[in-house]
């Protein structure tokens, strides 16, 4: 016959699992780690990925390999896979700012609060010309789409993303209104303006880096408060010089990093905060971010999480006033940010 435990023996098992737990905890990592880059590899997140990862390898007793794991929207199907492993550190999930729009758009069906990120940083954006388009600054585009409203093509990523809610602070903060043209990602936006398809585009500086050496694309302003030097270029200026508004909008910048499980043991989080602010730290990472034009954020803990918390307000309240979410960020209890 079956014998079931009594009251005192269950809780022993429970405090035998428990202790188990944490000693496994305090091992850390006694094997290696795996981060799943949830956008397409060759991709800003999967390069920062892997630049941070092999940094912070150094500073571990184990080897941290890098893979991809793409679909779903707002790469759900990436965080789905790394929250249905345990939350033992040993799966990391490389992500971005863009995936706070998982659970509005249906992928996703709980806050960014279940993950503890990790931000390494990211390129700031900025407002750039087709070669042969007419505008030489900023004002003079400004201007032009004051004057004819909503007739000024502006290629940018798809609604929500980051490019595109930075395009909206940009209407917000001069007053001007343009058309706006959705593409898949930022390389196919700027192309259509390399093209002539559309006459402006809002991507990151990192991207655009080397269609603008090659004079294919004109930087206009930076939409950040400091102007910034290209090589063979000059300075770009800050938008905010000439429309000093747009400091009520902006900056909205890039997060990219990891994230481990919120629930994982405190020592795993410890351990790999320790080996972070190494890596971020390192010659290699900040020479690397000084070539590609990134600025290193460095956040961990609190900071990093009021960070998502700050863009999944800002992200999904903006998908859901374009009338672009399928899910309420209401229902997932997203407040709303202030205005």
């Amino acid at each position: 016959m079956r014998k079931f435990m009594g009251g005192a023996g269950a809780a022993a098992a429970v405090a035998l699992v428990a202790a188990a737990t944490v000693a496994r905890a305090e091992d850390y990592p006694a094997r290696d780690i795996s981060v799943v880059v949830v956008w397409a590899a060759g991709g800003g997140t999967d390069t920062v990925n892997r630049l941070i990862a092999a940094e912070m390898q150094q500073h571990l007793p184990a080897r941290i390999n890098v893979v991809n794991r793409t679909g779903g929207v707002g790469g759900s199907a990436g965080m789905s896979f790394v929250y249905g492993q345990p939350a033992d550190g040993y799966t990391l999930a490389g992500i971005s700012e863009s995936n706070v729009t998982a659970g509005v758009q249906g992928g996703w069906d709980q806050r960014f609060e279940v993950w503890q990120p990790f931000i390494v940083g990211g390129s700031p954006d900025l407002v750039s010309v087709s070669a042969n388009a007419p505008y030489q600054t900023l004002k003079e585009l400004i201007e032009a789409a004051k004057a004819k409203p909503g007739e000024i093509r502006v290629g940018a990523s798809a609604a929500g993303s980051i490019h595109h809610l930075n395009l909206l602070a940009l209407e917000k903060g001069t007053g001007a209104k343009f058309n706006y043209i959705p593409y898949d990602g930022s390389a196919p936006a700027q192309n259509a303006a390399v093209s002539g398809e559309v006459a402006v585009v809002v991507t990151s500086l990192a991207e655009q880096q080397q269609l603008i050496r090659a004079k294919r694309l004109r930087p206009l302003a930076m939409l950040t408060p400091n102007a910034v030097s290209v090589e063979g270029i000059g300075d770009v200026p800050s938008a905010f010089a000439d429309f000093p508004d747009l400091k009520e909008h902006l900056p909205i910048q890039q997060a990219i990093g990891f994230a481990v499980r919120a629930d994982a043991p405190d020592a795993v989080k410890k351990t790999l905060t320790d080996a972070f602010d190494k890596a971020v730290q390192s010659d290699k990472v900040k020479g690397w971010a000084a070539q590609n034009f990134y600025e290193i954020s460095g956040k961990s803990g609190e900071a990093a999480r009021e960070e998502f918390q700050r863009l999944e307000g800002l992200f999904a309240w903006t998908l859901h006033e374009l009338g672009a979410a399928t899910v309420s960020p209401e229902k997932l209890g997203i407040p709303k940010p202030a205005k």
